[in-house]
């Protein structure tokens, strides 16, 4: 049986050397959880927020099966962590995913001027009440916004902008989760205004935005296209790593 740790430094630990903010948002008790089958003295642990899994220490089956629910993305410790998701998954999607590094240098000026190349005919805007409400509309903006579970969490913990035509969305950036020091950046556009320089300006706005709180805007890339754009902002690339797509088709999109 597994159960949520309430006292999250008793596996700390665990998680140690891992540079990635969506276990700082666990550990942090800012969102998301962390999933043990022995409350007192853990040897095992899985972090879990949004769609994505990060089990960690002793591997432990009773952890892996019993994953929440519906599509979620396994990112294992080790070896011995994926051994573990291939055998009990037999069907899920291992995937290379990109780490970019956590210690960027923002050039201001230039994120400026990138921010202010919005054409006329399109409006961007911070994600207030009424833009939450247009995302959840769409599985793929929901994602915007989601993971906080509730709208009154995300306008008082999350950071959103949004490009909008005709009252439209059709570009965005925001918090796909939130720590204390910053937040996970996630960013999509809609496929008929790809390529337009719409995904630059916004994620500019919302890294400026983030700068002026002090925020760190982490990134975090699922391909290489999204390597290659976070290069535009400073970012520099840090390593590849394994993710398993489990229970792909209860995916939203």
């Amino acid at each position: 049986m597994i159960y949520e740790l309430e006292d999250t430094s008793k596996v700390e630990a665990m998680f140690a050397g891992w540079e990635i903010t969506l276990i700082y948002s666990c550990l942090q008790k800012v969102m998301g959880k962390v999933f043990v089958t022995d409350t007192e003295n853990p040897r095992s642990a899985m972090a879990f927020v949004g769609c994505f899994a990060f089990p960690a220490g002793e591997p432990e089956r009773e952890l892996i099966v019993n994953k929440p629910d519906g599509f979620v993305i396994m990112i294992p410790q080790d070896d011995r962590w994926s051994a573990l998701i291939e055998e009990c998954y037999p069907d899920a999607r291992k995937i290379t995913r990109y780490a970019i590094r956590k210690d960027t240098v923002f050039d201001r000026e230039r994120l400026a001027e990138m921010a202010s190349g919005l054409q006329e005919g399109y409006e961007l805007k911070k994600i207030d009440s009424d833009i939450y409400d247009l995302c959840v509309q769409d599985p793929v903006t929901a994602d915007f916004v989601s993971a906080f579970g509730s709208k009154e969490k995300y306008l008082e913990i999350g950071r959103g902008m949004v490009i909008l035509k005709d009252g439209k969305f059709v570009s965005g950036a925001s918090s796909y989760t939130r720590y204390k020091e910053g937040i996970e950046i996630e960013v999509d556009t809609i496929p008929s205004e790809r390529r337009k320089g719409l995904a630059t300006i916004v994620c500019s706005a919302l890294i400026l935005a983030c700068l002026d709180e002090s925020l760190y805007p982490s990134w975090d890339a699922h391909d290489m296209n999204s390597v290659q754009l976070s290069k535009r902002f400073g970012y520099e690339f840090s390593h590849e790593y394994t993710a398993y797509e489990v229970a792909s088709d209860k995916r939203t999109h």
